[in-house]
């Protein structure tokens, strides 16, 4: 098959500001909310940084504004030094009524859910896609039985036959053969456990999934691990009600956020190659291509990186949401908050982790294979 051409940088970009500047509000838009039910002041709901473009004030004083660059975004508590909330000094002399509309003199709980909102909303918004998706096309379900196994391949050399029926990989149960492909394909070079079920006997039988390389419809190269096992079931389309199709798109979430811990995991470990994660230009070029399949396809990956987006924000590193939320947690356990200057080291030791992680993902992308040619849409 050829590769399909890659989209124009232009196309690619616009799309890209967009993707992030939706995931952005709705994220902004959680800590906004949960702050408004518990009737906390914010002072401004920015998405995108920089220069305001384009802004309104509300009757409740918070600005709403579009800043100039649409990579990010921020809600605004009154007496926040800044965006990433760090509380003002000065507000202790305030008097006591002024007090009770602020986020920082509000109990640790509400605190935390206001903060939890942002990465919370995330995940049910890519809940509501996967929900919505199966309601409107129904879900695809293969059974998880052996087809075909390929020769001198993992599989084989473990004794898998064909027909054997794949119930649990590493202990976890399987329903389908999606699930068998992705845990395997997200484990190359890392030993597997498979219970088959073989003519109404359990077996356990213990292999390593194989790196391969293969190349998508765009030619972008990827690996994945792979054991040499086909299908040997036709596709079904399951049509859901709303409360079943609601249970599947749980399902779907909890199982991409599972796939994003155990990569992690790899790659804390030294399992996975740090090589092998993506940064915005990665996002950026993933975004266009899944426009250019078309709405169904963009509306997919929108999904996956809402989920990524909430993963990412609950990593205890300041800074993050989930930052914040480690730091009340020791607050709660010291019935006192840590000395400012303790929690200012804290952020900008978590920015500056940050940003270097952001620089070295960059370059990973800039490495990629001709990366700037299929952007710019010179590479056939």
């Amino acid at each position: 098959m050829e590769p399909l051409a890659a989209p124009g940088f232009l196309y690619t970009i616009t799309v890209f500001a967009v993707v992030i500047a939706i995931l952005v509000a709705i994220h902004e838009f959680g800590h906004y909310g949960m702050a408004r039910l518990f009737g906390i002041k914010v002072e401004a709901f920015a998405v995108g940084f920089g220069k305001e473009v384009v802004g309104w004030t509300d009757r409740h004083g918070t600005r709403w504004k579009i800043g100039w660059l649409p990579l990010g975004g921020y809600a605004k508590f009154a007496g926040d030094m800044n965006a990433a909330s760090q509380p003002d000094p000065a507000l202790n002399a305030l008097p006591e009524a002024e007090k009770a509309a602020l986020f920082q003199f509000r109990p640790i709980w509400q605190r935390a859910l206001v903060v939890a909102a942002g990465p919370m909303i995330n995940f049910a918004f890519a809940l509501l896609i996967f929900t919505g998706f199966f309601l409107a096309f129904g879900q695809q379900i293969t059974a998880p039985v052996v087809g075909a196994v390929v020769p001198d391949m993992p599989a084989a050399t473990a004794g898998v036959q064909a027909g054997d029926r794949i119930t649990a990989v590493d202990g976890r149960n399987v329903r389908r053969f999606e699930d068998v492909a992705r845990a395997i394909a997200t484990n190359p070079g890392e030993p597997v456990t498979l219970t088959l079920d073989r003519d109404g006997q359990t077996l356990e039988k213990t292999t390593t999934p194989r790196m391969l390389r293969e190349t998508d419809r765009f030619g972008n190269e990827y690996s994945r691990g792979a054991l040499g096992i086909r299908s040997g079931s036709e596709i079904e389309i399951i049509r859901h009600n709303p409360l079943s199709a609601l249970w599947a798109g749980i399902g779907e979430t909890w199982a991409t956020t599972r796939m994003m811990w155990d990569t992690l995991a790899q790659v804390v470990t030294g399992r996975r190659s740090v090589d092998e994660l993506g940064g915005p230009i990665k996002i950026a070029q993933f975004s266009g291509q899944s426009a250019a399949m078309g709405a169904a396809a963009l509306i997919s990956f929108m999904a996956l990186i809402s989920i990524n987006l909430g993963f990412i924000n609950l990593l205890p590193i300041p800074m993050l949401d989930g930052g914040h939320l480690f730091l009340y947690a020791v607050e709660a356990v010291r019935r006192r908050p840590l000395h400012p200057r303790v929690q200012e080291w804290a952020f900008m030791s978590g920015f500056a982790l940050i940003m270097s992680l952001m620089l070295f993902l960059t370059w990973n992308d800039i490495a990629s294979l001709t990366l700037w040619d299929r952007l710019s849409g010179t590479s056939g």
